[in-house]
């Protein structure tokens, strides 16, 4: 190629060529955002219907099956579930990858307010929420004190803290833990109404409820108007303290006023009593942080930690703060971890490569051409709208090894035409047009292997279109090197082997190997078919090696924390609860390994929680300060976590990556049209075999059928008789019972709720129901006992639905060394032993994930082969020339999976893509021998055995330094520890074992492959049909 001529020529164009391209990548790199992942829009839309007092049949029957049935019509979504609970409505939908979240709020609204008239009168209207992301925050803060209770200090978190967060740049959200109906648990006007006296002073619930709405009413009177001023009106018609609201007149009687205060105690309590929070054992309410979905993550927990600092110095008398968990120190670290391996990685290739030529001339080539190429590559990084990540990182990592080559193999052939006896300049300018067609089709191999994963969709696309694209844009600007700069700086730099020294040496003991392997390749190519053979059962072990090996979506990584969700009695108290919740904590907190404990009560993980759940949490100290990673403690808490009686806890980590819903890893779903009886039972079948099965270490699910619930049959003739209609009982009994807020007050500037309700030793047992009145049109108070009589029932505390179907979730923990495609594959085989017809599955979080990414990777395994052959048959012109060089594949992929099938790793998202990394490798072997000896047999008139036993004893030295050079650049992969090592440790694996062995067996099968398919071209006169 005499395209190189010009740059050899004139070394001023070719260095300041290289210099524009420096410049330029590091520009580019100070532009570009640091993430852990690639940015993805992981939109969640969640409806909720509040329905206080109604039952779970009720809340399905008349709120979430009208809702789901016109959401499931809005374009978008991946799946649905919906948990119906007393009180409440919850559907939660799951949007397609990368769906805008303002489209999918756009369209969901619309569906619900297609039938929002439909809902029962006394439900409140639909909430829409979105959330874009990760389902774990980017940083949870805990404000904790010894004397504030936790409204005190909500409230302190709502007027000060949170607009002070929600300003900071790149925040999304600023979100406060634990919930109310609005943001946080805060205060609300509690009126705890006393069912005795107000039977007593003939005063029914309705009629308080109607006095709270009537009396306590924000109003905008509006102004006076006159000639030249106008003056604002203002009328105090709203309350702001409890004893205004004691003071309100229920009833008068005559000359007697019956105050709120002498039917109900009134007091500016909590919004909600079922859930409360601690930090280290102290109460606490936390601020969980939401980046929005583009923001740099640790510019963003930079500016959280500024703005926190700043507020320290102003917090109230005994109020604390703290960060229990911050996503961002995991990033930092795996990205230290990563630059880390950069730099060794670096270090490594140039010492293999002056091992090989023994001379600091020939490494300075390739010590410039590699940062060169990977600083260069920034540029189309950043133009492209890439981040740094851990995907990017990862393919620079990669990228050494791969840019190294096309340097290694300019300055090996030019110190081969020195050493010949030509000058530096005619050895380099016969290198550039020995090797420019090479160069260029080596490279755009590479492309075509790595095109096919950047244009994949899902997850896997989303993920590693980054990582594709960095290690394409490293190749080409590599490729620009290896044809401009090095063949220049070869000219200049290198000189011939002196007869003594280090570089003699070096050359000695190579020329013995090089005659060695000559020995050993001519003795192979008298056994042609012997060796075919050999190969032939390499490609068929293929096949069973794969499938015996385990499978996941991704290798567990230690992130530094470990999430317990537990579960208690359907009708457990938030009293004992708590008590539960601290015992947890106190465990937690023996472990030599925590830094930091943080507990929730009332929310949950995933499906089926509620009041009757909390979250507790173990922060981990960094990585270096510790032996045990989370991975091998997680085991450990489940077994400690096992012994507290009265509870169901489930140990877990954060899925590894991005997109998930979070929960437990494992997300099995049971669906039926039927009843919720069988499926309890055919879920109640298959966990019972999952336990005996030795695979999990923990399984529920999110149906319960253990939930009493009182069922009060009204006996509606005598309520007819007393004048009584079922909408008269029901508004009586609802404000004793619900719990529903009936209007809001104003406080220093923010609205509460006003909630009435009978304070818990009114309703601590059915039998307290006979102490209830409600009140007949003509004001008489009637007992309830003697309306109704009274059943009790168990029925199920959730009433869980996937994609409108009713359901039953198996959510379980996998036991170590299980991986969650054994998992998944065991519970679907059991399932389907035992469901009846009308059943069928399907799955949620992670589980979904894996099952819709597992296949997705083979296919562009398929592809990136087929391209490949395609673009190496344009290039030989011949469609048998690609095949010789192909068969170098199967040899490097056997070689991988031998290892991962021995368990040293798994079929994974980071293994598939090192396995389609390794065509490109080791495909760049099979074009240097091919296409050199193609090239002997025209120019130099040799037959197909010596062409080939020349073109691969030449280029030995060559395919052993770009091997050595790959293979121990990727060995610091091997070695990773720390945040993030796993995955690193499985791509570096697949590299590592798949290229050295691929290449071993390379050397020896593509010589004979050359004999069987070759053609012969020599010229016309001595040519033969191959």
């Amino acid at each position: 190629m005499k395209f190189t001529d010009i740059f050899i020529h004139r070394p001023v164009l070719a260095t300041a060529l290289s210099l524009v391209i420096l410049l330029l990548g590091l520009r580019a790199y100070t532009e570009m955002t640091v993430r852990e992942y690639p940015a993805l829009t992981n939109t969640v839309v969640t409806v909720t219907t509040a329905y206080p007092g109604a039952n779970p049949n009720t809340i399905q029957g008349f709120i979430t099956t009208r809702l789901e049935r016109v959401i499931a019509s809005a374009p978008g979504i991946d799946y649905m579930t919906s948990n119906s609970s007393e009180g409440m409505s919850t559907i939660t939908v799951y949007m397609k990858l990368n769906y805008s979240p303002d489209a999918a709020v756009a369209n969901i609204q619309s569906k619900v307010q297609q039938v929002t008239n439909e809902l029962p009168a006394g439900s409140q209207l639909p909430v829409i929420n979105v959330t874009v992301g990760n389902t774990t925050d980017l940083m949870y803060i805990a404000f904790y004190s010894n004397h504030l209770n936790q409204q005190q200090i909500t409230d302190y978190l709502l007027r000060v803290v949170q607009p002070k967060l929600a300003a900071v740049s790149g925040v999304g959200e600023a979100q406060i833990l634990p919930p109310g109906s609005g943001n946080g648990n805060t205060y609300s006007m509690r009126v705890w109404l006393n069912p005795r006296k107000m039977a007593a002073l003939g005063i029914s619930a309705s009629q308080v409820s109607q006095v709270l709405a009537a009396n306590d009413f924000i109003s905008a009177v509006g102004s006076t108007r006159g000639t030249e001023t106008g003056d604002t009106i203002v009328a105090t018609t709203n309350l702001h303290d409890a004893a205004q609201f004691r003071n309100l007149v229920v009833k008068n009687v005559g000359n007697t006023i019956i105050r709120l205060k002498d039917v109900a105690q009134v007091e500016l309590g909590a919004q909600n009593y079922d859930s409360s929070a601690y930090f280290d054992g102290k109460p606490a309410a936390f601020v969980g942080i939401q980046e929005s979905p583009s923001a740099n993550s640790l510019n963003v927990a930079a500016g959280v930690k500024a703005a926190l600092a700043e507020l320290g110095t102003a917090l109230p008398p005994d109020m604390h703060m703290a960060i229990p968990y911050d996503a961002t120190d995991y990033i930092k670290a795996s990205i230290d971890e990563v630059l880390l391996t950069i730099g060794i990685t670096l270090a490594v290739v140039v010492l293999v490569i002056f091992l090989f030529l023994g001379s600091f001339r020939s490494v300075l080539i390739p010590a410039v051409a590699i940062p060169l190429s990977i600083i260069g590559a920034g540029f189309i990084m950043w133009a492209m709208g890439f981040t740094i990540n851990l995907l990017t990182l990862l393919a620079i990592v990669l990228a050494i090894g791969l840019v190294v080559d096309d340097a290694i193999i300019v300055v090996e052939n030019v110190h081969r035409h020195i050493d010949e006896g030509k000058s530096p300049m005619q050895a380099a300018l016969m290198t550039g047009r020995e090797l420019g067609t090479a160069i260029v089709v080596m490279s755009t191999t590479l492309i075509a292997v790595f095109a096919p994963i950047g244009f994949m969709s899902g997850l896997t696309g989303s993920l590693f279109s980054e990582f594709a694209f960095t290690l394409v844009a490293t190749v080409l600007v590599s490729m620009v090197v290896a044809l401009t700069l090095s063949p220049m700086l070869s000219s200049k730099i290198l000189r011939a082997s002196s007869a003594h020294g280090f570089a003699h040496f070096i050359d000695t003991r190579y020329e013995e190997l090089r005659r060695l392997y000559d020995r050993l390749l001519r003795g192979s190519l008298n056994f042609v078919p012997v060796t075919m053979l050999f190969a032939a059962v390499i490609f068929v072990s293929i096949y069973f090696l794969f499938t015996t090996s385990k499978q996941e979506l991704a290798p567990q990584e230690d992130q530094g924390i470990i999430f317990n969700m537990g579960t208690g009695a359907p009708n457990v108290t938030p009293e004992l609860l708590s008590k539960y919740g601290m015992e947890i904590v106190h465990d937690l907190s023996k472990y030599p390994e925590t830094k930091a404990t943080f507990m929730v009560t009332g929310i949950s993980v995933g499906s089926g929680g509620g009041t009757n759940s909390l979250i507790a949490g173990m922060r981990l100290k960094n990585w270096d300060k510790r032996s045990v990673t989370a991975m091998q403690l997680a085991p450990q808490v489940q077994k400690q976590m096992n012994g507290i009686t009265g509870l169901q806890v489930a140990s877990f980590q954060r899925p590894s990556l991005p997109g998930s819903a979070g929960g437990l890893p494992v997300q099995f779903v049971l669906q039926s049209s039927g009843g919720y009886d069988k499926l309890d039972q055919v879920a109640n079948e298959v966990i019972g075999r999952a336990q005996k099965s030795g695979l999990f270490i923990y399984v529920t699910k999110d149906l319960r059928i253990d939930n009493p619930e009182i069922v009060l049959h009204i006996h509606r003739n005598m309520a007819a008789n007393l004048g009584l209609t079922m909408a008269n009982i029901a508004q009586d009994l609802q404000p004793l019972l619900g719990g529903n807020y009936v209007n809001r007050f104003d406080l220093k500037g923010r609205s509460y709720e006003v909630i009435p309700q009978v304070p818990d030793r009114f309703r601590a047992d059915p039998g307290l129901l006979k102490t209830y009145y409600v009140a007949t049109a003509t004001g008489q108070m009637v007992p309830l006992s003697t309306l109704v009589s009274v059943e009790t029932k168990v029925q199920p505390q959730f009433l869980p639905q996937f994609q409108q179907l009713n359901s039953a979730t198996i959510q379980a923990v996998p036991a170590p060394g299980v991986t969650l495609g054994q998992a998944l594959t065991y519970l679907k085989t059991q399932a389907q032993n035992v469901m009846p017809k009308g059943f069928s599955i399907d799955y949620s979080s992670q589980s979904r994930q894996y099952m819709q990414e597992k296949s997705g990777l083979l296919v562009t395994f398929a592809l990136a082969v087929l391209l490949i052959y395609l673009l190496l048959a344009a290039q030989f012109e011949s469609f048998r020339d690609p095949l010789i060089v192909l068969i170098t594949v199967p040899m490097s992929i056997s070689g991988a999976l031998i290892f991962i099938s021995l368990g040293l790793a798994t079929i994974n998202i980071y293994t598939e893509v090192g396995l389609i990394t390794l065509i490109g490798l080791i495909a760049k072997q099979g074009i240097l021998i091919v296409q050199f000896a193609n090239q002997i047999q025209r120019h130099e008139g040799l037959d197909k055995r010596s062409a080939v036993e020349k073109a691969s004893s030449i280029r030995l030295r060559p395919i052993l330094m770009t091997t050595g050079a790959m293979v121990l650049g990727v060995l610091p992969l091997l070695l990773a520890s720390g945040a993030g090592a796993v995955s690193r440790f499985d791509m570096g694996l697949v590299i590592f074992t798949g290229l050295a062995i691929g290449s071993f067996f390379s050397l020896f099968v593509v010589p004979a492959m050359y004999m069987i398919l070759a053609k012969d071209l020599r010229e016309p006169q001595n040519s033969r049909e191959a």
